[in-house]
Order: C-alpha cells, then structure tokens, then sequence
C-alpha cells in the first residue's frame, strides 16, 4: 500500500486460525530478515509458542526468522511456490484489511497507517462477525453467544470506528 507521498509501505500479519484472532498488523517502509523475526519473537513468549507458522516463500524470511521460531518450539509449514490458495485465511485476512480499512482512508505516513492498523485490529477482534466461527466474533470464541437475546426494549448505542468508517453496537446500561 502507498501514502500520499506515493511510499511503499509493507505490512506484516499474524493470524491465530481457530479463533481468526488478528495477533498483530505491524507496518514497515523497509522489512527485513530482523524487522520479522523481533515481531515474530516479541509475539511468541516460551509458554504460549503455537505449534505451527504457516508462511509463504518470500525471501524476507531467512534463517533468522526460521531459527527464532524453531527455539520457540514452532514448526514452519511453508506454503507451495505460486499457489495463493495453500494459505487462504491469510490471504482472506489481508484482503479484508485492505477492502474494509485501508482502501477508505488516505495515509498521511507510515505511524498514521499503523495507528489504523491498530485501531482496525482491536475493532476486528471485538466486534466483527466471522462466518467460519458461526458469526463470533474472535474476543468471544471460547465463549458461547449464539441464542442470547438482547433484554425487551433495551436500549442500543453506536460507538463509531476509525472515524466513522465502522461502528461497534453494545447494549446501553
């Protein structure tokens, strides 16, 4: 993606896949080998590793990346050459950031546009309906809202989202 002064700017996913919890949008002008395996340390604490990275074949990711998640106990899956298709829900990820955030708003910089990251993210994990989780959202994953019914005549206030481009409803108190 470009901001207004036409820069490239690279961003760097992680998606946690049962529960589609966005674990971390981070942007760069410059990614590097150290750039991705810093976030990819800063994400993996020794107790909490995942056991598997799914990650595609671009160079970025060099042994550094793969030695820290290897030490992290990680096991990477990398994805076939020039087959999008073997890591979709990323694909689908990226695609949804880009279409329902980034393409509505003009980056000043590379700080604003991980600020709307940032506030994309939290908005993505606590209010947006995922269809592969039956309609939950990822903050309520292990929780079951299915069949809860809002109390008669409650009332509903609208909290707006990176200026108004979404909004999050809650049931007022």
């Amino acid at each position: 993606m470009r901001d207004l002064c036409f820069r490239a700017h690279y961003v760097f996913v992680v998606m946690h896949l049962e529960t589609r919890r966005l674990l971390l949008a981070a942007s760069t002008t410059e990614p590097t080998s150290d750039w991705l395996a810093q976030h990819l340390r800063n994400l993996t604490p020794p107790s909490e590793a995942p056991k598997f990275l799914v990650r595609d074949n671009d160079c970025k990711f060099s042994h550094c990346f793969d030695a820290v998640a290897q030490g992290a106990g990680i096991r990477i899956i990398r994805t076939p050459k020039m087959a999008p298709k073997a890591n979709a829900h990323c694909e689908r990820v990226i695609g949804s950031v880009r279409r329902e955030c980034i393409d509505h708003i003009l980056l000043l910089n590379q700080r604003h546009l991980q600020h709307v990251l940032d506030e994309h993210r939290a908005y993505f994990n606590a209010s947006r309906p995922h269809q592969g989780i039956d309609q939950r959202c990822p903050s309520t994953f292990d929780k079951s809202t299915l069949g809860r019914k809002p109390p008669a005549g409650a009332r509903v206030v609208s909290r707006a989202v990176l200026g108004g481009l979404h909004h999050t409803y809650q049931i007022a108190a």
